[in-house]
């Protein structure tokens, strides 16, 4: 692979990264009542909650980070 295709392979990986963090923060409303069904969930909520809000965060800020890597060059 030449280096510009290597760098369309980052942003779109960058792009990818940042959708797949605002679908965990788009899904957590629609399946948080689903997990606290769960009698073994039920009392872990805001645990698991705070999980996946942490997880998006991640995600995003990954996303994030790499095309202000890239485009800072």
């Amino acid at each position: 692979m030449t280096d510009k295709q290597v760098n369309q392979v980052q942003i779109i990986w960058a792009v990818a990264l940042i959708l797949a963090g605002l679908g965990v923060f788009y899904r957590i409303p629609q399946v948080m009542p689903a997990i606290e069904q769960i009698p073994m969930f039920a009392t872990a909520s805001v645990y698991i909650r705070f999980c996946f809000y942490f997880m998006g965060i991640f995600l995003i800020g990954g996303g994030c980070q790499k095309l202000y890597r890239r485009f800072r060059k």
